[in-house]
């Protein structure tokens, strides 16, 4: 496989993926570099058995813009509709500064950051996580629920900003 025509046949699209996903062009250019940059590197890893071209290419890409959230801009990126009625009291947002829930999420686990992200950031149903990761539902609802526990326990009690209990 040759890194050129990998570039040619998926950089506009890795780019609009990552364009739908990140609001700011800028950014948005810099992960697909990157994304580019992680291909060439782990080019010659790639296994044609294990994956297609285009979903590992997107696989990476899609971790790229994770890493993006998580690492550099999810204090200011969290959307409001991260919190819904069942799951996380609205408190959480309300008395919470996100910079807070940033450092919260940065204590989970890889894995239960991935399905908290998925599932509040990008709005996807956790069956849609499920087909999206590869993981059996009772694995994705499985993090879910730990990630959720994890983060209320975390919330729970005196915090900076004063004392809350998520229900």
């Amino acid at each position: 496989m040759d890194i050129e025509q990998v570039y040619k046949d998926y950089h506009d699209k890795v780019l609009n993926y990552i364009r739908s996903k990140v609001g700011n062009p800028e950014d948005a250019e810099d992960i697909c570099s990157d994304v580019f940059l992680k291909v060439q590197k782990k080019l010659m890893d790639y296994d044609e058995e294990k994956a297609s071209v285009s979903t590992w290419v997107y696989t990476i890409a899609r971790n790229a813009v994770i890493d993006h959230y998580r690492t550099r801009r999810v204090a200011e990126e969290i959307p409001e509709e991260l919190a819904s009625d069942d799951e996380v009291d609205n408190e959480l947002l309300n008395k919470e500064t996100l910079s807070e829930l940033a450092e919260a999420l940065k204590k989970l686990s890889e894995e239960e950051r991935e399905v908290i992200i998925l599932h509040y950031y990008e709005g996807l149903s956790l069956k849609d996580i499920e087909q999206r990761t590869g993981l059996s539902y009772g694995q994705v609802k499985l993090r879910h629920n730990s990630a959720l526990k994890e983060l209320k326990k975390l919330f729970s009690g005196e915090t900076a900003k004063g004392t809350f209990r998520i229900v």
